[in-house]
């Protein structure tokens, strides 16, 4: 019974991992129910996604570095209180200025989630496994983003607010368990000794750009992808969403072995594998009209998109700087921002030129990338690519 005890806060530290992305896109799926009980289109009803990512990455600058000052495992079981509190708001929410609120919410308090999970995950894994580790973690984070749709259409089948009460419910299992006691988790918590702009160093915000490449370029383009999967290969709407399901599904398979191949051969490397290769096959995507073909590269795609999103992570909490939690964090906010961005950016661009909305961002991730990720440190500095043990 007491190894179970001790298992547990590990086991919650990964499946905080999940709930972040299951959260932010369980309603996807769910849109038109949302708005027909609510009297809006699903086209307005679509605005509580951007509402839970848009504050997810603002307030993501810098929750790490308050999460730091106020301790990590006090931050992350206050945050999961108040994401249960939100989403019973959601469930319950008569109009939709109530549930946007409840979604912004819902996005603010998962801020103080996943960067200090990261963290603490950094804290308790020798430096020689860390990779190994944050695969995983980004692995129960794909997971969450391919599984959320598939739990919001059932619950939608019932009704859609059921999905809320489900977030809630295991948002309070999460907050019973807590963190692992970790070295940073105290050492970390003095006020004043986190700075926000020891997590916005120059090497930190390179990483971050990095991130919003490998996530905006790669995954953020999927609505791209259901544009011509109708267009060009005239799909319907269920075939659309199996197609799109490809991706994360590769990131299930793939993303603890690209976190062996970080063990081995470091971030950096593994992050300009991820960016080159996932460049090649967002061309693809975009030019190939065979539609096995373009499954295949998408699935791939997913692959590449780990090399890069579990690189960064490895390289920033590998830094041998201060505030590795707010570091985390703001390249997270990075990440996130990225795939916010993605679809004000790249639907003019489509509506102009369907290819040239492929081909923009493959070019952005293959040049700015090789060109953005720091190199490793000097042989004095500590660990590989800065991963040093913790």
């Amino acid at each position: 019974m007491s190894a179970l005890r001790a298992a547990l806060p590990r086991a919650a530290l990964y499946t905080g991992g999940f709930l972040g992305p299951f959260g932010g896109s369980v309603v996807v799926s769910m849109l038109p129910e949302m708005g027909e009980d609510l009297g809006v289109t699903a086209a307005t009803a679509a605005t509580s996604v951007t509402a839970y990512l848009g504050v997810f990455a603002a307030v993501m600058l810098f929750s790490g570095t308050l999460g730091a000052r106020w301790g990590q495992a006090r931050t992350v079981r206050f945050a999961y209180l108040a994401y249960a509190t939100v989403s019973l708001a959601a469930a319950l929410a008569p109009t939709l200025t109530v549930l946007l609120g409840a979604r912004m919410l819902q996005g603010a308090a998962n801020a103080f989630t996943t960067p200090l999970l990261l963290a603490a995950l950094a804290a308790l894994t020798p430096k020689d496994r860390l990779g190994r580790a944050l695969g995983l973690f980004g692995a129960l984070q794909a997971a969450g983003l391919t599984f959320a749709p598939l739990v919001g259409g059932i619950a939608a089948e019932i009704d859609w607010r059921w999905a809320f009460v489900v977030l809630a419910a295991a948002a309070l299992a999460l907050a019973c368990v807590g963190l692992p006691d970790t070295p940073e988790s105290d050492a970390d918590s003095p006020a004043g000794r986190a700075r926000l702009r020891d997590a916005l160093r120059p090497r930190i915000v390179r990483i971050g750009i990095v991130a919003l490449l490998g996530w905006g370029a790669i995954g953020g383009i999927n609505f791209l992808l259901a544009f011509r999967a109708e267009d060009v290969f005239d799909l319907d709407p269920s075939q659309r969403g199996a197609l799109l399901t490809l991706l994360g599904l590769a990131g299930i398979l793939t993303a603890r072995r690209v976190g062996i191949l970080v063990d081995r051969i470091g971030a950096r490397r593994t992050v300009l594998i991820g960016a080159l290769s996932g460049a090649a096959l967002v061309v693809t995507i975009g030019t190939v009209t065979n539609l096995a073909v373009v499954a295949v590269a998408w699935f791939l795609a997913g692959i590449a998109s780990q090399c890069v999103l579990v690189g960064v992570n490895a390289a920033v909490l590998g830094d041998p700087g201060p505030n590795r939690g707010g570091a985390v964090s703001v390249v997270q906010a990075f990440r996130f921002g990225g795939g916010a961005f993605a679809p004000l950016a790249l639907t003019p661009v489509y509506s102009a030129d369907p290819t040239a909305a492929f081909l923009v961002p493959a070019a952005l991730l293959a040049v700015v990338t090789p060109l953005a990720i720091p190199a490793p440190p000097r042989p004095d500095s500590p660990g590989k690519d800065g991963v040093r043990s913790s």
